[in-house]
């Protein structure tokens, strides 16, 4: 979907996200034992599942739904999250480093230090919920879009953002920097507060009102002094 936008070099088209669209097929209920390193899980239903410390190193979730999990200090690196539907999980320090998330809704979490550093996330809806220092340092991200969600010191160094767009969501001092981006959406956001990288904004919209918000950051990135005139 493009949108139009005007900029300071006249009107240009802003391609909007693709939204993933999971269709969840019967499901069975997760018998427990444990998570296992390499393991398969297709067309599961993980209801309150307390996953606390389990480790799942390069596992597979495939057309799975997760409701009320607890993720505490999980350990899901370079795991596989494909078709799959998380609500209301919650967790502090969950590790999803280098994994790979496809056609994924996350809605309504109360997350905290997740680490997705060097991950892959493509066609995912984050919606609702509030995530605290996430890590997205050096991570890929195609067709997300975060909506009604609060994100507080959210970390994209170095990573590359492509159609991403932020809908009725709060970015607290979000690092921006090294990242490239290139249709994407900030205009959605509010506030929108950049600890670091302003200066790697091209490739992104922002609105009249977030220009002149932003206006203190930008002067100090180029070293610009602002006085009020003498009289």
């Amino acid at each position: 979907m493009a949108r139009r936008t005007t900029g300071g070099r006249g009107t240009t088209t802003v391609r909007g996200a693709r939204r993933p669209e999971p269709r969840l097929p019967p499901l069975t209920p997760y018998a427990g034992g444990g998570l296992e390193p390499d393991g398969d899980y297709d067309a599961l239903e993980f209801r309150e599942t307390d996953l606390t410390g389990q480790e799942g190193s390069g596992a597979r979730f495939m057309d799975c739904l997760l409701t009320g999990c607890a993720l505490d200090e999980t350990s899901l690196p370079r795991a596989r999250l494909l078709d799959t539907v998380l609500t209301a999980v919650r967790g502090v320090g969950t590790n999803l480093a280098e994994a790979t998330l496809r056609d994924v809704e996350l809605l309504d979490a109360r997350l905290g230090g997740t680490q997705l550093h060097g991950a892959v996330l493509e066609r995912v809806l984050i919606r609702g919920g509030k995530i605290d220092y996430l890590n997205l340092r050096r991570a890929r991200l195609k067709d997300v879009v975060f909506e009604g969600c609060v994100l507080v010191e959210p970390d994209f160094g170095g990573a590359r953002l492509e159609r991403v767009e932020f809908v009725d969501c709060a970015l607290k001092q979000a690092d921006l920097a090294a990242a490239t981006l290139t249709d994407v959406d900030l205009r959605g956001a509010a506030p929108l507060e950049l600890s670091r990288g302003v200066d790697r904004l091209a490739g992104a919209v922002i609105s009249p009102t977030q220009l002149l918000d932003l206006a203190p950051v930008l002067a100090a990135e180029l070293g610009l002094r602002v006085l009020a005139e003498d009289h």
